[in-house]
């Protein structure tokens, strides 16, 4: 999946856990009739690839949606969907700045991925 829009905003990386799980979060401004703000999530090494885009860049993002149950300390079920990240280009850009996330990366990810969001 893909979403095209202008950045609003790239928040700093945040660390958790023992494990050095990373996380950093992009907001994107869609390009539709009625623009939407969305919060995609960039994580582990893919947190670097912000380093070099900002505020009101025309960019397309391609990301997958995730999805996850937790089970809180009552006992109660949640569920939790994110955005998760995995290529970010400039508009107009040519194919080769961008950066993919490939199958190595899936399982660092899904290993360090014990939080409830």
């Amino acid at each position: 999946m893909q979403l095209t829009g202008t950045i609003k905003s790239i928040g700093e990386t945040q660390s958790f856990g023992e494990k050095g799980f990373r996380k950093r979060e992009l907001v994107l401004t869609t390009d539709d009739q009625y623009p939407q703000d969305i919060l995609i999530e960039f994580v582990q090494d893919k947190c670097d690839v912000l380093n070099k885009y900002s505020v009101n860049q025309s960019v397309e993002v391609g990301f997958n949606v995730r999805g996850r149950e937790w089970t809180n300390p009552k006992g109660e079920v949640k569920y939790f969907n994110s955005i998760q990240g995995w290529r970010i280009k400039e508009m107009g850009a040519e194919e080769g700045s961008v950066s993919d996330l490939n199958k190595h990366d899936v399982a660092k990810i899904e290993e360090a991925d014990d939080l409830p969001f």
